[in-house]
């Protein structure tokens, strides 16, 4: 049993090693604070979807930026597209790949931002959302975990954050950098509480 808790959290610490090697990638992670804090000092929304665990990385970044992450500051308007009545209906009428472009169809706005989640950078429902966003002059973050995916080439900013074989590896790497993300905002916007 201790071996593969030694083997699993090897893994994960080459995996981090590997991107804090990765200059690249954290230039691109201070360019994406960069944008998501240029669209709240615009006035802005931002919005985040994702499927299964990455909906639960999208739930966490908006929260923490519309509630609290470290300290007091105001609230920021973000929001997951993870409300179970809109993902059931937009999913029985126009099919689930509809659910997350829908949503932005109703609630985005140009100059809005749209982090895209997806650790294989190919989930159908989160490539559409990134292609409305597109069409519509909202800015695409993707933050996936495969090069050349497809949400990759079609977002303003890639953040990639390979990881191994699975999934597990590369979520627990994009929890990393989200909240990262979210602290560069507060850093940005609200530089008193640092």
């Amino acid at each position: 049993m201790e071996q593969h808790i030694y083997h699993s959290l090897s893994e994960a610490r080459a995996a981090l090693d590997a991107l804090l090697k990765d200059k690249k990638t954290l230039r691109t992670i201070a360019a994406a604070g960069q944008q998501l804090s240029d669209t709240f000092r615009r006035g802005g929304r931002v919005f985040s979807c994702g499927n299964g665990g990455s909906m639960c990385d999208a739930m966490h970044f908006a929260e923490e930026l519309s509630g609290r992450y470290r300290l007091h500051r105001k609230g920021l308007p973000a929001a997951a597209i993870s409300d179970p009545s809109h993902l059931s209906c937009v999913g029985n009428d126009y099919g689930y790949d509809r659910v997350f472009a829908r949503y932005l169809e109703a609630h985005g706005r140009e100059d809005d931002c749209l982090l895209a989640i997806s650790t294989s950078g190919t989930s159908a429902n989160v490539l559409a959302a990134a292609e409305h966003a597109k069409r519509h002059g909202i800015h695409v973050i993707a933050l996936t975990g495969r090069k050349g995916s497809v949400l990759g080439d079609l977002a303003d900013i890639e953040l990639c954050t390979p990881a191994g074989q699975y999934a597990d590896r590369v979520q627990e790497l994009h929890i990393k950098v989200i909240h990262i993300l979210i602290e560069l905002v507060e850093r940005e916007l609200f530089p008193e509480n640092y």
